[in-house]
């Protein structure tokens, strides 16, 4: 059984779906742990801890973020307790602990 959408059905979902986004917050912070699933523990300025996983554009473009980078991210002002992490701000040289690689991992 099919049901039938009205066009301004459609229009009014996409109208309630672009102002969600206005209601976010916008907080930097600096990552304190990385959790399995590309979830991450972020201290704010306050030393409030939030829970964050990447946005949709980090994970298309690869960009890594591990422990000690500076993130900027949106919060819902409805639960503050996490946020999705929109932009790894440029850091001064941050050890990483891990070899730096041109190529993928050396063959055999």
């Amino acid at each position: 059984m099919k049901r039938l959408v009205s066009n301004r059905s459609i229009l009014v979902f996409l109208s309630i779906s672009f102002m969600a986004d206005n209601n976010t917050v916008e907080v930097e912070g600096k990552i304190v742990a990385v959790l399995p699933g590309t979830m991450f523990r972020v201290e704010l300025a306050n030393g409030h801890v939030v829970l964050a996983h990447i946005s949709g554009k980090l994970r298309k473009h690869f960009i890594r973020i591990t422990t000690g980078d500076t993130v900027k991210m949106e919060m819902s002002p409805y639960d503050l307790d996490k946020a999705r992490i929109t932009y790894r701000l440029r850091n001064a040289h941050v050890n990483r602990n891990a070899p730096i690689r041109s190529y993928g991992p050396r063959r055999r």
